[in-house]
């Protein structure tokens, strides 16, 4: 029979088929070679593609507003970070449903409840600043430079003015139905104005409105001098506002972008962005205070004040 001829033969009645594989050494040989390369480059290729597919945060609209994050990411060396700026409580969802590998939150009332649902994530507190209430400079319900923020509120809901809410279940929008609650009451809807946007959108819808509105320092610092508003409220220690990065250990990559920022050289990145205020607006949390935990808070002295 030739080489690499079929024959066939039968065998009690079964036909059965049978190869003739005298094929070469050397083109076994070669045609091996051949595959291992294209294994390899495959391989390769693969670790490629898991390296380049970029980190998901997903973080309150407050920290993207300010500019921090334009400022400190490109020092992150490990993946390319892709941004979600959305409300905190989005945000915590996404991680839960695997939408994001890491989360910049600022709701520590839902971050309690998360942590509850999911007790292996991993928390720290990372920096920290304040909310300040800002409305128009002329402030027809007489709050400016009062220092009790419940106070002031309660001046709002009663006089004929607007308030614009940011209306997302974002962390500033928990603080600020707190603050309500605490004052007996919000505005009626008439005065309550919905934004359903982030902080910088909403500062610029009060600032066109002539109204007031709760913010956090950071974004107000960055977007001070394109609003019209001033800020007329600080230092009650109820607008602490504290920021958390969460992570799933079942997440590596974003696990291990948490423990850079917190403990790691982004520490000292964003400290120094913030010690020469190339970003201004937030406190870095101060080593050695409690950061586990959602209630947890930095030193009372280091409370900012309006600027």
């Amino acid at each position: 029979m030739q080489r690499g001829a079929q024959s066939r033969a039968r065998r009690g009645g079964v036909t059965t088929l049978s190869v003739s594989c005298h094929t070469p050494t050397h083109r076994m040989t070669k045609y091996t070679a051949r595959l291992s390369a294209l294994v390899i480059a495959a391989a390769l290729l693969a670790a490629c593609g898991r390296a380049h597919v970029p980190i998901i945060l997903a973080t309150t609209s407050s920290v993207a507003n300010s500019g921090l994050l334009d400022r400190l990411l490109p020092a992150y060396e490990g993946s390319a970070v892709h941004v979600l700026p959305v409300g905190s409580g989005l945000a915590l969802n996404m991680l839960a449903t695997h939408q994001a590998d890491v989360v910049i939150s600022h709701a520590p009332a839902r971050e309690a409840a998360a942590l509850r649902t999911h007790p292996t994530w991993w928390y720290r507190k990372v920096f920290y600043n304040d909310f300040l209430i800002v409305g128009p400079a002329h402030d027809p319900a007489d709050i400016a430079g009062s220092s009790d923020a419940v106070e002031a509120m309660a001046r709002i809901a009663d006089a004929r003015v607007r308030f614009i809410s940011r209306g997302d279940e974002s962390g500033t929008h928990e603080r600020e139905r707190e603050l309500w609650r605490l004052a007996g009451g919000a505005p009626p809807d008439g005065r309550l104005v919905a934004a359903g946007a982030s902080m910088g959108m909403t500062l610029r819808i009060a600032s066109e409105m002539g109204s007031y509105t709760l913010t956090d320092r950071g974004t107000f610092e960055a977007l001070s001098e394109s609003v019209k508003l001033a800020a007329l409220v600080a230092g009650d220690p109820r607008l602490l506002n504290t920021y958390a990065v969460l992570a799933d250990p079942a997440h590596e990559r974003g696990l291990r972008f948490a423990r850079w920022l917190v403990h790691g050289a982004g520490r000292d990145v964003l400290a120094d962005l913030l010690v020469t205020e190339q970003v201004r607006g937030f406190s870095l949390w101060p080593a050695g205070a409690p950061a586990e935990d959602p209630t947890a808070r930095p030193d009372a002295s280091c409370t900012p004040s309006v600027k």
